[in-house]
C-alpha cells in the first residue's frame, strides 16, 4: 500500500497524548573521586546493577518496536485506533456537576484582552500557504492557526493568531489532556479560544482552500438576524420519503457521478435528482456546509477509481445552483475545512479523538446534525465557496475504515435515537455515551465530550434552549402548492477519466451491493493464529463488508480489540456478543483458517440457518463403539441436554438423530445464525449449562434442534473443504477458488501471507488490491 497520504487537514493518525517531561541536569556524586574499588566481577555487577537493568529494558523496548514495525503493515497501524472501540468491557457515564464549573479566563496569551466576533480556525503543520496568506486579508475575519508537533517552531504570519503546543497547554482547557500531539483535531483548542474571545461565527477552514472571490459572504449566510441577514425562503429536500436518511448534495450542484467523503457506499448508486423540493424560512441554518471546486471532499474509493494516471482532479460544481436545506430526518456529510458554525451550534465543533483522522470530522458532523434538531436548527449546503487544488497524492483506504464500516449504521442509529433529558448538554453527553456503547467511538470520546462541555461553560458559552422534535410529530402532507421545482445541471465529467453513463463503475457497484446485503450482519471471527500479526488485517479485509468484526482468541489483546475465548466452547460466549448488537440482522461465525468469499453469498437467505451440513468432510455422524471415551462422554452429555429440551427442540432433533450413541460432529469453522433464531440459540446454550460439550458437538446439536436441515440454506454446500492445506505455493493457489462461497483450510500467520491471500481474492473483489 502506498505510504503517501492526501492530507485533508494535516490528517496524520492520532497518537496518544504524552505529557512533556522536564529533564533535570545530573549532579556530581560526592564520592566521584573516592578511592577506586576492587574491580572483581561480582563487585562490578553490584555497583552497576541499576545501569544493567536500564540497558536491558532499553534493548527490550527497541526490539519490541522493531518487531511491531516488521509484523504490522501501515494500514493495520492506521486502523488500530478505530478498532479499539470494540474492546470496551463497560462504559460509564461521566457525572458532571453543571453548577460548579469555574470560569476559565485567558491569563497567559498575548491576546487576553482581544475580542472579535468572526473567526477562521485552521490547523497548520507547515509554513503559511498562499491560501492562508490570502485568508488573513478577508475583511472582518480573524485567522486563528493551531499548531501541532509537526509545525515549525518559528511559524508566523502577520495578521494571524498562532497557538503553539506550549501556548495551548497553558490555556487551562480540560480538552488538552485528550488531544494527540500531531493531529488536526487539536483545532478543538482553537474553537474554545475563539469562543473565549468573543466569537459569534466560526469558519472551520483548511489552510489550502482558497476562498472564492475573497468573500465568505458571497454564498454563506454570515448574518442570520439583523440588517445583514437575508430574509428569504430556502429550498429544502423533501421529507416525502420517510425511509430516506441521507443525500448526496453534489447531485444538486451538478455532479451526480461524484460523492462526498462520509456518504455510505450503499448510497453511491443513488444518482437521480429530486422529483421536487419544499421550502423552509431562513434564520436557523446554524451549520452551513460549503462545496469545494477543484478537489471536492471525496473519499478514497472515489479517488482511486475515478481518475487515471497522475492527472489532477479539477471538478467544477454549479455555483449558480440555489443553497439547499436538510429537514429533520435527513442528513448530509459535513467536513472541517469549509463549514461555518454559528454560535447556537458551537457545541457541535468537537472533533472526536478515538477514530481515524479521515473519519473524525464526518462523525462529528452526523453527531452534530442529530443534536441540532433538538434546538430546531438545520444544516444548509451552499454552492462552491472555496477552491482546493489536488496534490495528486495517494489517499489511503485504511484511514477511512471507520467511515466505510460504520457510517451507514450510524445514520440509522442517530435518526432513531431519542432522549428525555431536559437540557441540551445533558442530551449531548447521553448521545456520546450511547455512541460509545454502540462502538461508533470509544469511551475516550465520551470523556472528551465531558471535558469539552465543561470547557464551553467555563469560557462563558450559553447552551441553547431545547425545541420540540419535529420527527416525533405527524408530518404534514406536501401539497401541490408546497412543491418547488429545481432541475440540477449535468456538468461535464470528462475529467473524471470515465464515461458518464449514469452508473458507477462495476467494482464500486459490487462493493455497494455487498455492503448493502451484509451491512447489518456481525462477523464473529476466532483467530487460532498470531493475532498480533493478523487481527487488524482481518478487520481491514472483512470490515468493508460487515457491520463490524468481533475477533476472539485464546488470549486477550485489549490494544488490538481482541477478546478472550476458548474455541472448544466458544458457543457459550456468543450470547454476550448477541446482546451487544441487538439490532443486527444476524451473526456469521468464522475461524481464521477458513476464507470467506463474500461475493458468492448474495443469494443466500439471511433469514435461514447456514452451516456446512452437506459437506461430508465437515459434517459426520460418529459412533461411540470402537471410538475413544471422549465420544462416549460427549454422547452422554448430548443425551442429557436433549432430555431437558422443550418439546419443539426435542422433536426437531429426534427427527434427524435416531441414535443417542451416534452424536453428530461438525467442524463448525463457519456458520450463520439469523436474528429470529438468536433466542433459540441462547436457550440451548443455557440448557448446556456447566456441561463441557465440545463446540464441534454442540453446534450441530443446536442447529438440528432449532430447525430441520431441509430448511437450512445450502449456500455453503459448494465450499472448498480439504483436511489439510497443500504445502507448496502452486498447489495452494490451485486449492483456492474464487467461485466457492468459502475455502478451508487456509493459513494466514503473517503480513506476507495476508498480502498473498488478498491478491488471490482480488479475482472476486478487484478493489482488494487497493489494500496492498
Amino acid at each position: 500500500m502506498p505510504t503517501d497520504q492526501m492530507l485533508v487537514q494535516d490528517r496524520a493518525a492520532p497518537k496518544s497524548p504524552k505529557q512533556p517531561r522536564i529533564r533535570t541536569l545530573p549532579t556530581l556524586q560526592p564520592n566521584r573521586f573516592a578511592e577506586p574499588k576492587n574491580l572483581d566481577f561480582s563487585t562490578w555487577v553490584s555497583d552497576n546493577f541499576y545501569r544493567i537493568i536500564t540497558i536491558f529494558v532499553l534493548i527490550a523496548t527497541i526490539a519490541a518496536v522493531f518487531f511491531l514495525y516488521t509484523s504490522t503493515n501501515t494500514a493495520s497501524l492506521l486502523c488500530l485506533q478505530s478498532q479499539t472501540q470494540h474492546a470496551m468491557d463497560s462504559v460509564s457515564l461521566p457525572q458532571i456537576n453543571w453548577n460548579s464549573i469555574k470560569p476559565i479566563a485567558d491569563k497567559t496569551s498575548p491576546y487576553a484582552n482581544f475580542r472579535t466576533e468572526q473567526w477562521i480556525v485552521v490547523s497548520v503543520s507547515s509554513y503559511p500557504s498562499d491560501a492562508l496568506k490570502q485568508m488573513v486579508k478577508l475583511k472582518g475575519w480573524q485567522v486563528l492557526a493551531i499548531g501541532n508537533s509537526r509545525t515549525p517552531s518559528d511559524w508566523s504570519l502577520k495578521g494571524a493568531i498562532f497557538l503553539s503546543l506550549d501556548m495551548q497547554a497553558n490555556l487551562g482547557f480540560r480538552v488538552v489532556d485528550h488531544l494527540p500531539y500531531d493531529s488536526y483535531v487539536r483545532k478543538s483548542v482553537g474553537y474554545l479560544f475563539a469562543i473565549q474571545h468573543g466569537a459569534k461565527k466560526i469558519f472551520d477552514a483548511d489552510d489550502r482552500g482558497e476562498v472564492i472571490d475573497n468573500d465568505l459572504g458571497k454564498h454563506f449566510d454570515v448574518e442570520l438576524v439583523g440588517e445583514g441577514a437575508r430574509q428569504e425562503a430556502i429550498l429544502q429536500y423533501s421529507h416525502d420519503n420517510p425511509n430516506r436518511t441521507i443525500v448526496n448534495p453534489y447531485i444538486h450542484f451538478g455532479q451526480r457521478s461524484v460523492w462526498p467523503r462520509g456518504l455510505p457506499l450503499e448510497n453511491v448508486g443513488e444518482i437521480g435528482h429530486e422529483e421536487f423540493y419544499t421550502e423552509v424560512f431562513g434564520g436557523k441554518q446554524f451549520i452551513q456546509q460549503g462545496i469545494s471546486n477543484g478537489l471536492p471532499d471525496v473519499d478514497s474509493v472515489f479517488y482511486f477509481t475515478r481518475k487515471s494516471g497522475l492527472e489532477a482532479f479539477d471538478i467544477r460544481l454549479d455555483e449558480h445552483a440555489p443553497k439547499v436545506a436538510l429537514p429533520q430526518g435527513i442528513m448530509v456529510p459535513l467536513n472541517s475545512f469549509n463549514t461555518i458554525y454559528h454560535s447556537s451550534a458551537f457545541w457541535a465543533l468537537m472533533l472526536p479523538v478515538s477514530v481515524s483522522t479521515m473519519a473524525s470530522d464526518v462523525l462529528r458532523g452526523y453527531w452534530g446534525q442529530r443534536l441540532l434538531w433538538e434546538i430546531g436548527g438545520y444544516v444548509v449546503v451552499y454552492p462552491p465557496t472555496v477552491h482546493r487544488y489536488d496534490r495528486i497524492e495517494a489517499y489511503p483506504f485504511s484511514e477511512e475504515k471507520d467511515l466505510h464500516v460504520n457510517v451507514g449504521r450510524l445514520i440509522k442509529f442517530l435518526v432513531s435515537w431519542r432522549s428525555n433529558k431536559h437540557r441540551l448538554f445533558e442530551k449531548i453527553l447521553e448521545l456520546s455515551y450511547a455512541m460509545a456503547e454502540e462502538g461508533f467511538w470509544t469511551e475516550q470520546d465520551l470523556k472528551f465530550t465531558a471535558s469539552w462541555l465543561q470547557d464551553l461553560l467555563a469560557v462563558g458559552y450559553q447552551q441553547p434552549r431545547l425545541m420540540s422534535l419535529e420527527l416525533d410529530r405527524p408530518r404534514a402532507t406536501i401539497g401541490h402548492g408546497d412543491r418547488k421545482d429545481f432541475i440540477p445541471q449535468k456538468l461535464p465529467s470528462v475529467h473524471l477519466a470515465v464515461e458518464e453513463t449514469g452508473t458507477v463503475s462495476s467494482e464500486i457497484g459490487n462493493l455497494i451491493r455487498w455492503r448493502r446485503n451484509f451491512g447489518n450482519v456481525v462477523l464473529i471471527m476466532f483467530c487460532n493464529g498470531p493475532v498480533e500479526r493478523t487481527a487488524l488485517e482481518w478487520r481491514l479485509l472483512y470490515g468493508r463488508i460487515f457491520r463490524t468484526v468481533v475477533i476472539l482468541s485464546a488470549q486477550k489483546h485489549p490494544d488490538l480489540a481482541v477478546e478472550e475465548g476458548q474455541l472448544d466452547q466458544i458457543y457459550k460466549q456468543l450470547p454476550k456478543i448477541f446482546d451487544r448488537f441487538s439490532s443486527a440482522d444476524g451473526f456469521l461465525f468464522l475461524e481464521d483458517d477458513t476464507i470467506l468469499n463474500y461475493w458468492n453469498l448474495l443469494q443466500a437467505d439471511k433469514t435461514k440457518l447456514w452451516i456446512a451440513d452437506k459437506v461430508s468432510m465437515s459434517w459426520t455422524t460418529a459412533s461411540t463403539s470402537g471410538n475413544s471415551d471422549w465420544y462416549s462422554k460427549q454422547a452422554d452429555m448430548v443425551k442429557e441436554v436433549v432430555r431437558t429440551m422443550p418439546v419443539h427442540f426435542q422433536v426437531n432433533y429426534k427427527e434427524v438423530v435416531k441414535s443417542d450413541q451416534s452424536p453428530t460432529i461438525c467442524s463448525s469453522e463457519i456458520f450463520y445464525i439469523p436474528r429470529h433464531f438468536i433466542s433459540d440459540f441462547v436457550d440451548l446454550v443455557n440448557l448446556v449449562g456447566h456441561l463441557e460439550i465440545h463446540q464441534k458437538v454442540a453446534i450441530p446439536m443446536f442447529f438440528l434442534s432449532m430447525d430441520s436441515p431441509q430448511n437450512f440454506d445450502s449456500v455453503l454446500s459448494t465450499m472448498v473443504y480439504k483436511q489439510e492445506q497443500p504445502s507448496n505455493n502452486n498447489s495452494s493457489s490451485t486449492h483456492y477458488s474464487a467461485q466457492a462461497p468459502a475455502v478451508h483450510p487456509w493459513k494466514v500467520s503473517s503480513e506476507q501471507e495476508f498480502i498473498k491471500l488478498i491478491r488471490i481474492m482480488a479475482e472476486g473483489d478487484p478493489l482488494l488490491m487497493e489494500l496492498v
